[in-house]
């Protein structure tokens, strides 16, 4: 097949097709047509017969419209073909997905024939590692719209020259490329390049003599020992092992350039040249043993923020050592009492903070040991280092408040209960009301900070649910006002016509005591904190920085102070996880990156303004939602739960649960509305209660982790005989911990720790 063929044949494949519009006008024409050329009179035939000749016309323009409004595919393949028709040197064309759609005689007689074949394919038996060499050209490509390479192969050298053409590209193929100047030729200092493999791909002079010959991979030059750059290590000289400190150098282009600068114990004609620094592409400087820096390449000087023309610093002027003083680190070196190990050292003469990661090493300059330091930005390795840290931290605690909380809410579950049960008892007049629903309170408290440590581990499932925020932040003020201490005042502020908001109340509790604690912490000499809740309606999307929220009306919570502020090149990473503007061990970095995800799962918008020394403001914007119509706006129940009887229920409930204490309550509170209970202490009693088919049982209330068979094992053989039964699985833990349970569609999952509305409420919907 010809190179022309094979160009109409592609250009005949991509042909557009015709335009719907002039499919539906020409499919109008053909009747109107017919019908004019049937015996019809001659008016009423010249009539359709015009009309469809206007409808013809219009199907021709749109066909001529579209195809202005093409490109020409297939155009660039011809003038392609026609391009490198007569080139001497085999070329290529390729489409976008890199298949060769032409190639001319000198391509077909070198390569064979290669249309339709990859261009990697039709280059691998040129090339010996030609993925990696077409991803380079295709990567150059991409950045610059063209690229080169010369390509070092058994029979000499290679130039791939390839070009960006419309969607595909040209690739141009130079062989025995007469090399005039290698990398590295001219430098003093010996080099080599090399394949991410191990190959050499070449060498300078310098390294030719230093070694003896050419090697072809990096094992025949330094063993089965990894490359380091900044590490002594041996090479395999001309005349035995040569001891040199190795530096390497990224090319960008997944090579590898590496140096090798002769140690003391070679000649005086191999030792270390002056103003060879300056041609090294990495920070590098050379210092003498008290510390003096006698010189210091460009790059070292741009890392370390050495002011241009200023010669007389001594290293520990330029970084803060690692633990110890620089000049005992430098003598340690010298000396070789140290291992050569990189170490990580802060530059002192930066205006920003910036972590220098330095390798030092001894070569022989002039006759003389000195020191010579290979230098790596480290500030985004620290920054990391430092966040790894931090997660590692957070990670503890959350396994330490995994391990605890079954336990721990299991006993917030007995004190809530069984205040709730005293609270039945006691109308608001009494003296022992009060006491009673500040425990109530504090217990709930308890279990949030249980529910915060799971929240900072990813045990804790959201649990939104419609929040009247008058009164969520009228009992969160409570607390609040003895967080932020005397010096602090705190102002509540409400919108009467508030509406509420969906989200979980005790995430959304987490968000604003961050808040207000961040607001008491830029008050140092105290000051005011104002909390203020608005309706606000959105008639144009509202756009700060790069979101964007949609119109719709808002319920917004304002929570403003008047401290330090923060800097304008730091509010824009405050929600960003491990950053903080406090000082080291004042904060952890997480508080508002929580608040930030808490907000957006909620489907709400937070942002943050500020002005350095006169305080900031976070505005929070949560969806409104309405009331259900069945049911009238309710005011928020008390957080105490106490509240009048509920109307009474019937039915027989099989009670399980390991932990006396939450046995008694659930027990009691049951009954008390109306459920007849059968207790167990395990679910190996529960199924030998469950053998008496006389008894009658409605609903199975179990804690899912007992001793023995847990929750759901014993709640499967049970359903054996009795399928029908309503479920409730307590837990201490979170609902996910367990995952979904598909052959027990009929259970619900109720929290530790629960209210009795909670508990009678959940048992009462699942009674059959």
């Amino acid at each position: 097949m010809t190179d022309q063929a094979a160009i109409d044949r592609k250009t005949a494949l991509t042909v557009p097709a015709l335009p719907r519009q002039a499919i539906v006008l020409g499919l109008l024409a053909v009747p109107l047509v017919l019908v004019g050329l049937m015996p019809v009179p001659g008016l009423v035939s010249v009539t359709l017969l015009a009309a469809a000749g206007a409808i013809l016309l219009l199907a021709v323009y749109a066909v001529a419209a579209d195809q202005r409004a093409r490109p020409a595919e297939g155009l660039a393949a011809q003038d392609l073909s026609r391009m490198i028709g007569d080139d001497p040197s085999p070329c290529l064309a390729t489409a976008a997905d890199g298949v060769v759609v032409a190639q001319n005689a000198a391509a077909r007689a070198r390569f064979g024939d290669r249309v339709g074949q990859p261009v990697v394919k039709a280059l691998s038996g040129l090339l010996v590692n030609a993925p990696a060499v077409v991803f380079r050209q295709e990567t150059g490509m991409a950045e610059t719209g063209s690229a080169r390479e010369t390509v070092f192969t058994r029979n000499g050298h290679v130039r791939l020259t390839t070009h960006r053409v419309g969607d595909g590209a040209l690739w141009r193929i130079d062989e025995g490329v007469a090399v005039a100047t290698r990398q590295g030729d001219g430098i003093a200092l010996p080099m080599l390049l090399a394949s991410q493999n191990g190959t050499v791909l070449s060498m300078n002079d310098a390294m030719r003599n230093l070694l003896g010959q050419r090697a072809r991979s990096l094992a025949a030059i330094f063993g089965d020992r990894q490359v380091m750059s900044g590490a002594r290590m041996e090479l395999a000289g001309a005349d035995g092992p040569v001891e040199a400190t190795v530096i390497e150098a990224a090319t960008g282009d997944g090579r590898r350039e590496i140096y090798a600068i002769p140690g003391p114990d070679i000649g005086p004609s191999l030792s270390l040249p002056a103003g060879m620094l300056d041609v090294l592409p990495v920070p590098t400087l050379l210092a003498r043993a008290d510390g003096r820096i006698l010189s210091c390449n460009a790059a070292a000087r741009a890392l370390l923020g050495v002011p241009e023309g200023q010669t007389e610093l001594t290293l520990d002027k330029v970084v803060e050592g690692p633990g110890r003083l620089v000049r005992d680190w430098m003598q340690d070196i010298l000396e070789d009492r140290l291992p050569n190990r990189p170490e990580v050292v802060r530059a002192l003469l930066r205006a920003d903070e910036c972590s220098v990661k330095i390798t030092l090493g001894r070569v022989q300059d002039d006759g003389e040991a000195r020191v010579l330091a290979v230098l790596q930005d480290a500030t985004d390795l620290q920054s990391l280092q430092q966040q790894f840290a931090q997660s590692q931290k957070m990670q503890a605690i959350g396994e330490l408040a995994g391990g605890v909380a079954h336990d721990f809410n299991n006993l917030l579950t007995a004190i809530t209960g069984h205040c709730d049960l005293l609270l039945l008892r006691h109308d608001q007049g009494d003296l022992d009301y009060a006491d009673l629903v500040q425990i109530h309170q504090n217990a709930n408290r308890a279990a949030s900070l249980v529910g915060q440590l799971l929240a900072f581990s990813r045990k804790q499932t959201m649990k939104p649910e419609l929040i009247d925020l008058r009164d969520t932040m009228a009992d969160l003020t409570h607390l609040l006002n003895r967080l932020v201490g005397e010096r602090v005042t705190l102002h509540l502020s409400q919108d009467p016509a508030l509406q509420p908001i969906r989200a979980d109340r005790r995430l959304l509790d987490q968000v604003l005591m961050n808040l207000v604690v961040n607001a008491r912490d830029a008050m140092p000499e105290g000051g005011p904190i104002r909390i203020v809740t608005r309706m606000e309606r959105l008639d144009a999307p509202m756009q700060r920085g790069d979101a964007v929220v949609p119109t719709g009306t808002y319920a917004v919570i304002e929570v403003s102070d008047e401290g330090v502020g923060i800097p304008e090149d730091r509010i824009v990473r405050i929600f960003e996880p491990f950053y903080t503007t406090k000082t080291v061990g004042e904060g952890t970095g997480l508080g508002l990156s929580m608040a930030y995800g808490i907000v957006k799962q909620s489907g709400g918008y937070i942002f943050a303004d500020s002005v350095v020394g006169a305080g900031s403001t976070f505005r929070l914007y949560f969806p409104a939602h309405d009331w259900p119509s069945e049911t009238p706006a309710p005011k928020a129940p008390s957080r105490a739960g106490a509240a009048a009887m509920p109307r009474e229920s019937t039915g027989v409930v099989l009670l399980v649960e390991d932990e006396a204490p939450v046995r008694a309550f659930a027990s009691r509170a049951l009954k008390l509305k109306g459920f007849s209970v059968v207790e167990a202490e395990s679910g190996d009693h529960a199924l030998e209660i469950l053998d008496d088919e006389g008894l009658e049982v409605d609903v199975f209330v179990t804690d899912m982790i007992m001793p023995g068979r847990d929750g759901p094992t014993w709640v499967r053989e049970a359903l054996r005989s009795r399928p029908d039964v309503g479920i409730v699985f307590m837990s201490g833990y979170a609902e996910d911990a367990y995952g979904k349970f598909p052959d027990i569609p009929q259970a619900v999952f109720l929290a530790k720790p629960f209210s009795l509305a909670d508990l009678s409420d959940t048992v009462r919907r699942q009674v059959p």
